[in-house]
């Protein structure tokens, strides 16, 4: 599954681009860690917007990242007792199946970055909606260290398989849709939602980031330089995420993938947006 759409030069590392892509690193860690997800969605956005990467290089060598990002923000929350191990493994069994499948769709895209574009848009823009409506009216309290999530193998199964998809075709590391989808679909407490969402995003990164390298679409050296500081970040994430009210988390990041989904949306309008 090696696609023969040829890479986009990628702009060079000078001193600013690297201490700006190993903050980025431990900003996407950080908050990757916070609310469950792999940091493609901080990464992303603005190496594009930003940096000056070409779209298919940022898709691939955010989705690359994940995996160091997700390895270390998910041993973090395991150890802590943040994560249902048996619903991450169902979910990681379907989702590695679909990252295959997603990852032969974005071959096939790979020289439509309009239509790309236009599908981080609207990719964003659930999680967004949803995040910003939980943050602000919803008043969950924690749940207890060890909280497990319910629901069927099929269920979990066929949910990961979903995920997989969009991370192969849009190089995010699923957690955009398995944090949304676990709490309102499986009424997952939000700090279990996290480390699960970590755990189960480890293989679909690994199998999407490794296509995506043999295709020509990671930028090694940033990938090194955001490696490093995410994996710092997510730790640190982690760390504090029980001290952090869920309501903020929700907002915070629903905010946040707002802004990302209209941007996207917009440039596929020929419409220009700080």
């Amino acid at each position: 599954m090696t696609g023969t759409a040829e890479s986009p030069e990628t702009p060079p590392l000078d001193t600013g681009r690297i201490l700006v892509l190993f903050g980025l690193g431990v900003l996407a860690g950080v908050l990757g860690g916070l609310i469950g997800i792999g940091g493609s969605t901080i990464m992303l956005p603005v190496m594009y917007f930003s940096l000056g990467f070409p779209e298919t290089i940022a898709i691939g060598t955010g989705l690359f990242v994940v995996i160091f990002t997700s390895f270390s923000g998910g041993y973090g929350h395991i150890v802590r007792k943040n994560a249902d191990t048996r619903v991450a493994v169902r979910l990681a069994l379907g989702g590695v199946a679909g990252v295959l499948l997603g990852s032969w769709l974005f071959t096939l895209l790979a020289n439509e970055t309009d239509l790309l574009g236009l599908i981080l848009g609207v990719v964003f823009l659930v999680p967004a909606v949803n995040m910003i409506r939980e943050g602000l009216f919803s008043r969950e309290s924690a749940a207890p260290a060890g909280a497990g999530i319910g629901g069927s193998t099929l269920a979990f199964t066929g949910f990961g398989v979903g995920v997989g998809v969009l991370t192969g075709l849009t190089g995010l590391g699923g957690g955009f849709a398995l944090v949304p989808g676990l709490i309102y679909l499986f009424g997952a407490p939000v700090y279990v939602t996290m480390g699960t969402s970590l755990a189960a995003i480890l293989p679909m990164a690994i199998i999407g980031g490794g296509i995506k390298l043999a295709q020509g679409y990671v930028a090694l050296g940033a990938a090194v330089i955001l490696a490093m500081g995410s994996v710092i970040g997510a730790q640190t994430g982690a760390a504090v995420i029980r001290y952090i009210p869920p309501g903020v988390l929700k907002l915070l990041f629903g905010l946040y993938f707002a802004y990302a989904s209209i941007r996207f949306i917009a440039e596929y309008l020929g419409i220009a947006l700080p």
